[in-house]
Order: C-alpha cells, then structure tokens, then sequence
C-alpha cells in the first residue's frame, strides 16, 4: 500500500531555516507528481509546493515563492522541502502528498487532486 512519511520538523527561530524530507512506498514513485502542504490551527489547508515526476516543473504557493525549494530524489524515493527565511505564518503541520492521476498538463495546486497523503510533521517558528 502507499505510504508517505514525512520527517525533519521541529522548533525553529524566525528567520532561520529546515528541510523537510519525506519517503515514499508502495507506488511506483517516478511516475508520480509529488506535493506539499500545509495546515495551521483553523484554517484550511493550502498548497505549499509540487514537482513533475521528472523533477523538470515545480510550482509554488505565493506566500512561499523565492524561500521554499522542493526536490526530489527517483532512485530514493523522496521528495524533499527546503524552507528558508522562516516566519510566523510558516508555523503549520506540514504535509506530503502524492497526486492520485499521474501525469498531467498542468501541477496541481488543489488538495482534492492528490490521492494519498502523510500523517504529518508540525513546524513551529518561534518569533
């Protein structure tokens, strides 16, 4: 069965930076778009990044754009997150998530397009 497991959160000042890891298993990884999200306390969750089975197209939401950076790794299985310049607002339970179609046209941003989903890492920026 797929599974996702996200790793690398934690306590972080603001300003500073982490790098979220996540592995995958279960699918065949390369064939797959992969994303990242995000949810803080009472709100909704919002698109953070994804990247093409190739790695060759990424896409980013607009309040990470030019701070975050996501990779991935086809022979490990894993899909990473570099977030740098953290702030407040960054502060979230942090998610990795496979798109359920595979190859597409376009990434998708909406949450509804990604089929399976990790259990989660919180990230906290202490201000």
């Amino acid at each position: 069965q797929v599974q996702l497991t996200e790793s690398g959160g934690g306590l972080v000042q603001a300003g500073g930076s982490l790098r979220l890891s996540c592995a995958a298993s279960g699918f065949i990884f390369s064939l797959y778009t992969m994303g990242w999200f995000r949810q803080a306390p009472g709100k909704e969750r919002e698109f953070v990044a994804a990247i093409s089975p190739g790695g060759g197209s990424t896409d980013y939401g607009d309040s990470v754009k030019g701070r975050f950076t996501i990779s991935r790794d086809n022979v490990k299985d894993t899909v990473d997150l570099q977030m740098n310049r953290l702030n407040s607002e960054d502060t979230a339970v942090y998610y990795c998530a496979v798109d359920g179609a595979g190859t597409r046209m376009q990434i998708p941003t909406a949450a509804a397009s990604y089929e399976h989903w990790g259990q989660g890492v919180q990230v906290t920026v202490q201000v």
